[in-house]
């Protein structure tokens, strides 16, 4: 148990990659460092501790979660992998942060939400757009009422990768696919600004060579009449843009997965207004950050576990509709 008069807490890794490093990064630019980094090969996670100053570097993955003086746990390893590490992490009493897509389906999700219930801990998804300062800005904007009800959603997100099938964006052994990878930026900032879940999703999927999905669009509608529009690619470019279209205006963000400036524009006048809000390079800092407040002061809404849950049902539901199911997935 974390004493009351903790103020920091003690954070473990659980991978190497990029967004360990950034996590990594991010720590340093608050004065501090990771106690501990755990990775399927030992070697790498020596040279990660030596490169960031690491306290603790564990020879597996399964030590790191032992290690009574763990507070956090945050794994950044493939989406298949998240499940069985996340059970155990949670059975020893660990808070848990996990990179996007938080597990690979909704019994999954489920199963770990109850479990990190019954234990009175932590568990939350890595996803930058619960946490940029920007979307919390928007979304007390249109909580206002200034713009008008949000009508309809537009988003974006392509990305060109080559046609390496053994790569994890195209391997299903590795649950490749664009939905689990850049789709779920997508379908959380449609619920990020949708006043319900949708309730109503009809899609269409093209898969790739190995049978995940490779490009698909997406459109939902809730119960209060919003809709959105989604398109993703994993092999062809385009921006990430989305579009937030109200009764009195139109919100424009780009790049927005982490994004920390947005356009307005007034519907009636075309009068554009440009607001910016935190900044892009402390994407990291800021998920850290409200973590720790959900931890040490009890600040769970800043961690948008529902919405997470929300956005995984829609991912789940739709690969289900496609008959996209992972090799050993159970659902």
């Amino acid at each position: 148990m974390l004493s009351k008069e903790k103020k920091e807490l003690n954070w473990a890794v659980l991978g190497t990659g990029v967004i360990a490093n950034q996590m990594a990064q991010a720590l340093g630019t608050m004065g501090r460092t990771l106690y501990g980094v755990g990775n399927r090969t030992y070697e790498k996670a020596v040279a990660f501790g030596e490169k960031y100053q690491v306290e603790k570097v564990f020879e597996s993955y399964e030590d790191a979660i032992r290690d009574p003086d763990v507070d956090v746990i945050y794994i950044t390893t493939p989406h298949n992998t998240h499940y069985p590490l996340m059970k155990k992490a949670l059975e020893q009493g660990k808070h848990l942060f996990v990179e996007k897509s938080i597990t690979l389906n909704s019994r999954e999700l489920s199963e770990m939400t109850a479990l990190a219930q019954e234990k009175n801990l932590i568990l939350a998804e890595a996803m930058t757009i619960w946490h940029m300062p920007l979307y919390k800005k928007l979304w007390k904007l249109i909580a206002s009422g200034k713009l008008g009800k949000v009508q309809m959603i537009t988003v974006n997100f392509g990305s060109f990768k080559e046609y390496d099938m053994n790569n994890r964006f195209f391997n299903m052994n590795l649950a490749g696919g664009a939905l689990l990878d850049i789709g779920v930026y997508a379908l959380s900032m449609v619920r990020s600004f949708m006043s319900e879940c949708p309730n109503q999703i009809v899609s269409q999927m093209k898969p790739s060579p190995t049978g995940s999905d490779e490009q698909a669009t997406i459109l939902l509608q809730n119960s209060c009449g919003q809709m959105a529009a989604v398109a993703l690619t994993m092999h062809s470019k385009q921006p990430k843009r989305t579009m937030i279209s109200c009764e009195k205006g139109y919100i424009e963000i780009m790049e927005y997965p982490r994004a920390d400036k947005a356009v307005i524009v007034d519907a009636v006048s075309g009068e554009r207004e440009e607001i910016s809000e935190g900044r892009t390079s402390d994407a990291l800092r800021y998920e850290i950050e409200d973590m720790e407040a959900a931890v040490l002061l009890g600040e769970t809404e800043v961690m948008k576990l529902k919405e997470s849950c929300d956005v995984m049902d829609m991912m789940t539901g739709l690969r289900k509709e496609w008959g996209m199911k992972y090799p050993g997935e159970e659902w």
